[in-house]
């Protein structure tokens, strides 16, 4: 019987004694704390010139060493014999009473549970007592946002006008919550996330000290888990530990924290690459499976495909944080991925991210985002293919008036050989005019070329020239199916509506139009409705002549002013009347 309760006395001591890494590896120096180095040498520097404020705000995230640098400020302030004046020697009584919880110089409040004004109340008391040992009195502030309205105001004077020997330190993780004029009396120091890098590193010194074999890619993890805070990595750190034993894998890693292997982000890029949709929508199910949410995974991919998109460029490799190993397997993918097929995947993923919170069928949502995403590598596929190639007769056929000019004096020799097959092409460009009568049908060949065909296609034209008469009821149905050969464009409808072309002569006619802009556009579409009216009157020799009406310039009156002078001049007795009243105009 004793001998059991020996072994049970013996093992509560051994319980007693493990300590949390979060606690025992808590910085006790400015030197020790991770990931804040200009921070804590403002405070060294502060603490070596012997500037120091009555009063402080330590502000950032959770468990980036807040707390941890008031206790260290305090007890290195308060050290009687400090080691190049900033550092503490943890041998003088100041010291060994800080390490071993018992200084009365420093007091901590925890203003989550002390927010009331009562609580503020007994702290200004105890400001009023002068310090034992040691210069300064230090009072820590936790969570300070978390004080009432009423305890703020309570604190209003002390803070600004504490005694000689009062220092407050106020920590918080969320600073827009302070009043103002409680940051106006204090030195704000913002505290960063701690990075990637500085986590491993400090994680891979605790393994090295309790004797852990740690893999690179599991602390990577483990760091990411935390987001930012050492105290979070710490804990995790733990928590592997108790499963995995002295030896902590990556696999190990990832199936206790319950997080996606960055493998199958890695697997489902490669798939996209090759359009394999069957295999994407099979990799989502894998992971559906395990238990995953689909919103993270969501959320995941698109963070994988920006660090790929990051790493193209050496320059903006440095944004990733993350081991050196994934650094290269990040690099490696990014050499076989696009910048423009990374841009529109991104779109789709945030789109997916976008309206998976308001869809009834999330799944489906990703799933079509997934299809889409295996189909951006088709149209980058598709343009060297010969598509283009039908293009290209047509500026090769360009060449082959300029070879036909030397020939064309013996037309009747190489008529047979050379012309034959190709001018069936030229009778195309009047059927194309009248089937498409716009603007830009016109123009197809520029100057020199329809030269060249005016001087061919002269002698042939020339033959069959029709000169049939006609009346004026036969000229204005013609000129009425303008109307509808022009469909699509009302304002030149109403333009060649509104003009009434007037007989010059039996084959001349006028056209009256209101402004030079109006006689500029008619210009351009000239060619198209001479070719109307030729082939509906079967009249070839028609000509439009087009004019501008003359502007009316007489002087119009529209204010009381122009009235009055208009009225004047033609009655010289209003003028008098005027001047003798001596009236005015309102």
């Amino acid at each position: 019987m004793q001998k059991k309760l020996y072994l049970c006395s013996a093992y509560c001591i051994i319980m007693e004694n493990y300590i949390v890494s979060a606690r025992k590896y808590r910085p006790s120096t400015f030197e020790s704390v991770v990931g804040q180095k200009s921070l804590t040498e403002t405070l060294r520097n502060a603490i070596k010139q012997n500037h120091l404020a009555h009063a402080y705000l330590f502000c950032g995230p959770r468990g980036v060493g807040k707390t941890t640098c008031a206790r260290i400020f305090a007890k290195t302030i308060n050290c009687l014999n400090p080691k190049d004046g900033v550092d503490a020697c943890n041998e003088c009584e100041s010291c060994k009473a800080f390490n071993e919880q018992r200084s009365f110089n420093i007091h901590e409040l925890d203003a989550a549970s002390n927010n009331s004004v009562d609580d503020i109340r007994a702290l200004i008391d105890q400001v009023r007592i002068p310090p034992q040992i040691g210069k300064y009195s230090v009072y820590i502030i936790d969570e300070v946002h978390m004080l009432s309205q009423g305890a703020f105001n309570a604190l209003l004077k002390t803070l600004e006008e504490p005694p000689s020997y009062a220092i407050f330190i106020l920590a918080t993780t969320e600073k827009h919550k302070v009043l103002p004029t409680i940051l106006s009396r204090c030195q704000v120091y913002d505290f960063s996330r701690i990075t990637v890098a500085d986590t491993i590193a400090h994680l891979q010194y605790v393994a090295k000290n309790e004797g852990i074999t740690a893999n690179e890619e599991a602390l990577n993890v483990v760091a990411q888990k935390a987001d930012g805070g050492m105290r979070d990595a710490l804990s995790i750190f733990d928590q592997l530990v108790a499963f995995c034993g002295n030896e902590i894998t990556y696999e190990r890693a990832i199936e206790v924290l319950n997080v996606l292997d960055s493998d199958y982000y890695f697997r489902l890029v490669e798939v996209a690459m090759k359009s394999d949709m069957s295999g994407a929508l099979l990799l989502l199910n894998e992971v559906l499976q395990k238990g995953f949410d689909a919103g993270h995974f969501v959320i995941g991919f698109a963070q994988h495909l920006r660090d790929v998109l990051v790493s193209k460029d050496p320059k903006t490799a440095e944004l990733l944080e993350t081991s050196d190993a994934i650094r290269k397997r990040y690099a490696q993918q990014a050499t076989q991925c696009s910048a423009p097929w990374l841009f529109s995947a991104l779109s789709l993923l945030n789109d997916c991210d976008i309206n998976y919170r308001t869809a009834k069928n999330k799944r489906l949502t990703i799933e079509i985002a997934l299809v889409k995403l295996c189909q951006l590598v088709a149209p980058q596929t598709v343009q060297p293919q010969p598509a283009m190639q039908p293009i290209t007769p047509q500026p090769k056929a360009q060449p082959t008036p300029p070879k036909a000019q030397p020939v064309s004096q013996p037309q009747a020799q190489s008529a047979p050989q050379a012309s034959a097959p190709k001018m069936p092409a030229m009778p195309e460009m009047p059927k194309m005019v009248n089937g498409m009568p716009q603007m830009p049908k016109m123009p197809q060949m520029n100057a020199p070329q329809q030269a060249a065909t005016a001087s061919q296609e002269a002698p042939a034209s020339a033959q069959p020239a029709q000169t049939n008469p006609f009346t004026q009821d036969q000229f204005n149905n013609a000129w009425a199916g303008l109307n509808a050969l022009f469909r699509g464009e009302s304002r030149l409808q109403a333009m060649l509506m509104e003009c009434e072309p007037q007989p010059i002569s039996d084959d001349s006619y006028r056209i009256t139009l209101a402004n030079p802009w109006q006689r500029d556009e008619i210009k351009q579409v000239m060619p198209v409705i001479l070719n109307h009216l030729h082939k509906t009157l079967k009249n070839d020799v028609l000509q439009l002549v087009v004019e501008v009406a003359e502007q009316d310039t007489s002087r119009r009156a529209y204010t009381d002013m122009d009235k009055y002078k208009l009225l004047a001049e033609q009655n010289p007795a209003l003028k008098t009347l005027k001047e003798t009243f001596r009236l005015q105009f309102e």
